[in-house]
């Protein structure tokens, strides 16, 4: 009887051993990159760590966190920018203070990178009342083409490696007078993945 019992839990063990190594392998935090999935399809993002070590440490918390979900991109402006990250679009039903929230701290500016098509920047207040040019704790931009004006007076920490295509189709909806799409183009979900599981 102990024979037998010692061989199934053997067996058990053996089972277990075998689904854990066909798994999926883990996340490397230190490089991963992040998976944006959006009503309008699917946007992958590798960010600076290097140059711009403290916006890639906060953007892939809030990532991982889910802070994210379910949050309108606010301000769409063709062959300029797609913005988002602001947690005041979750309630869509006033857009008068779209644009004027954002999630945790202020993130110290991290200038440098430039700003090119398919570019993530880190959106911020204006000069007059933030002369350190600290950007937002959440809000950030893609850059739908190359707008080197800006280069110096926001920090660039990412770039979309796949799913422009999604940034631009977000680009062709129709806005308010504020630059708000009629239509709410959501994120709905954001994680972290492996650069290799970034599809060809």
């Amino acid at each position: 009887m102990m024979k037998r019992l010692n061989l199934g839990m053997l067996l058990i063990i053996l089972g277990v051993a075998v689904l854990i190594s066909c798994g999926k392998k883990a996340v490397d935090t230190d490089t991963a990159h992040v998976k944006m999935e959006t009503s309008e399809g699917d946007i992958y993002i590798d960010l600076y760590e290097a140059e711009t070590p403290l916006h890639a440490a906060n953007f892939k918390k809030l990532s991982a966190e889910g802070a994210y979900d379910g949050i309108y991109f606010h301000r769409v402006i063709p062959g300029f920018v797609v913005q988002g990250g602001d947690p005041n679009t979750r309630d869509n039903n006033d857009r008068s203070d779209d644009g004027g929230g954002g999630i945790g701290e202020r993130v110290p500016a991290e200038i440098g990178q430039p700003h090119l098509r398919g570019t993530l920047g880190a959106a911020r207040t204006p000069d007059e009342v933030n002369p350190e040019r600290e950007s937002s704790g959440s809000q950030f931009y893609f850059c739908l083409a190359t707008i080197s004006f800006l280069d110096g007076g926001y920090t660039v920490f990412g770039n979309v490696v796949k799913g422009m295509d999604v940034v631009d189709q977000i680009a062709t909806h129709e806005t308010d007078p504020r630059d708000n799409p009629i239509e709410q183009v959501t994120i709905l979900k954001t994680s972290l993945i492996n650069p290799e599981d970034v599809p060809e």
